[in-house]
């Protein structure tokens, strides 16, 4: 199972995937703010979207697990 991590601290202002959607390598799957910048995250390789464990509003840490993947 992958996992997509936050790239940095800051606050999820959108989740851009719902639970069953299949993903890309390189897709944008969240965007979080940041110092006032919008900043993507994307998946590092291909699955389908098991579970959202952040929503809109949240606050996460560098490295925190934001969705998992199902290969």
């Amino acid at each position: 199972m992958a996992q997509v991590k936050a790239s940095m601290a800051g606050t999820v202002l959108t989740v851009l995937v719902s639970q069953g959607d299949q993903v890309e390598a390189g897709q944008d799957v969240i965007i979080l703010e940041s110092m006032k910048m919008e900043v993507p995250v994307q998946a590092d390789q291909p699955g389908r979207v098991k579970e959202i464990k952040v929503e809109a509003g949240a606050f996460v840490n560098d490295g925190e697990v934001l969705i998992e993947l199902e290969e």
